[in-house]
């Protein structure tokens, strides 16, 4: 009779021994998120609330007066966010129409499609600065000669000093880059799908469309949710390309939100306020992702 509770006693004690060993392996990663995490994230909400111009101890607590002059008073904080409102739909569009249609290529039976697929995530490796400065020198001397000789005006000058064109200078740079993780991404969203489920529908008369509309792209969705997540957080975030390229120019045509957040905080010494328009930011890409990961969970296949 001694032998049931003996054995419960062991079984406690082994739950309480891993229990505490799970603890100690996690503490440091636990501390480590909190002091480089959450901590600057409470520091920064509190110096929102103050005039802190980002040198010395000395600042006044004003409370919402940061927030308030976002929304009421600057006008460029308006500008920036139109031109991150834009730049994020062009390049959702374009990370997910071209990289939707690479991973369809690469996921075919083809001659050389591991160096294809190789090729293809080769740039995701490569520094942002690097090649917004590689791409410079690309707009500055290479185009326009290429441009003068096949007699193209649009190509003829430097289309990064463009006022209408820049975006798009940078928009080519961004995706030749940003598609190659989407690829992966959408690729090994394909591969997951039961090769049964073609079949069938081929015996039952489905065409290409159908089996596209109906298996392809509701198994696709989570993997499309996470895309448009990361899409839409590189698009309102977009910093290290621009400040490479145009650093928001010219005449303020490129400057996004994240620009302005520099300027204010390091070029202008207000602190507080660039902290404020952060905070703003994070709100509305938090936002956005919530509403988007809902509409897609809605449809994807369970």
């Amino acid at each position: 009779m001694t032998a049931v509770p003996r054995k419960k006693a062991r079984q406690h004690t082994m739950r309480r021994e891993q229990a505490i060993a799970y603890t100690i392996m996690t503490l440091p990663g636990l501390v480590l998120y909190c002091v480089f995490l959450i901590l600057p994230i409470l520091m920064g909400l509190y110096y929102s609330l103050t005039d802190w111009t980002g040198i010395g101890n000395k600042f006044n607590f004003i409370g919402l007066d940061n927030y308030i002059k976002v929304f009421t008073n600057d006008k460029r904080f308006g500008n920036a966010l139109v031109f991150n409102l834009r730049y994020t739909v062009y390049l959702v569009i374009g990370i997910v129409v071209i990289g939707f249609m690479l991973a369809m290529l690469l996921n075919r039976e083809m001659k050389g499609r591991s160096f294809f697929r190789t090729l293809y995530f080769m740039p995701a490796v490569l520094s942002m600065i690097t090649i917004g400065l590689v791409f410079k020198q690309v707009y500055f001397y290479v185009l326009p000669s290429i441009g003068k000789a096949v007699g193209s005006a649009t190509f003829s000058e430097n289309i990064i000093a463009n006022r209408q064109l820049a975006i798009y200078g940078i928009l080519f740079v961004h995706l030749w880059q940003g598609v190659a993780l989407p690829t992966l991404l959408f690729l090994s969203g394909l591969q997951t799908i039961p090769v049964d489920l073609y079949e069938a529908a081929s015996i039952d008369g489905a065409n290409a469309w159908h089996q596209f509309k109906s298996i392809t792209v509701p198994y696709i969705l989570p993997t499309l949710s996470v895309v448009l997540v990361l899409a839409v957080k590189q698009g309102l975030n977009v910093f290290d390309y621009i400040n490479s390229m145009t650093k928001g120019g010219p005449g303020g045509a490129t400057t996004s939100i994240s620009i302005l957040i520099w300027q204010n905080a390091w070029e202008r010494n207000r602190f507080s306020y660039a902290i404020a328009q952060a905070v703003i930011t994070g709100l509305i890409i938090a936002l956005i992702s919530f509403v988007q990961i809902k509409y897609t969970d809605r449809k994807k296949v369970d």
